[in-house]
């Protein structure tokens, strides 16, 4: 005979269901910010390597016919002008002011990119003799 006055429960309460709940919710609340920094963080290496990419094209067009505008230099072309280069992901788009002797590139996200709400750095230049510089509010930690 079966004593009917022991009962087993299994399963959850409500409670403890929306304790879980509340806690995944306050979890994931911090987790995805800091997951987007990391991604938009990672993503900037695009636009640093396809600056120094360009500016590496730009220095072979320097030895080839002394000068960075050229009309014989094809980067050039694309760079200038209104003219811009896409980085390999589409996150940044790349632009440029050249001389003879000096030139400027300019990185900056694509709206509609994950770069684009990047308010860390909001844009790279590179010049030929090397400077870096971003603006943002970590400008400092963008190179």
């Amino acid at each position: 005979m079966k004593n009917s006055s022991l009962s087993i429960n299994y399963g959850f309460t409500l409670i403890e269901v929306l304790l879980v709940v509340a806690i995944v919710g306050i979890l994931g609340a911090i987790a995805y910010p800091s997951y987007m920094e990391s991604v938009r963080k990672s993503n900037r290496a695009e636009a640093k390597v396809e600056m120094n990419d360009v500016a590496q094209r730009l220095q072979r067009c320097f030895t080839a016919y002394s000068a960075y505008d050229d009309a014989g230099c094809s980067v050039a072309n694309e760079i200038t002008d209104g003219n811009t280069l896409s980085t390999q992901n589409n996150y940044y788009s790349i632009s440029g002011v050249l001389t003879a002797t000096t030139y400027t590139l300019t990185a900056l996200p694509q709206s509609g990119s994950a770069q684009a709400g990047d308010s860390d750095c909001t844009s790279f230049t590179l010049t030929q003799a090397g400077v870096t510089d971003a603006t943002g509010t970590s400008a400092d930690d963008c190179w």
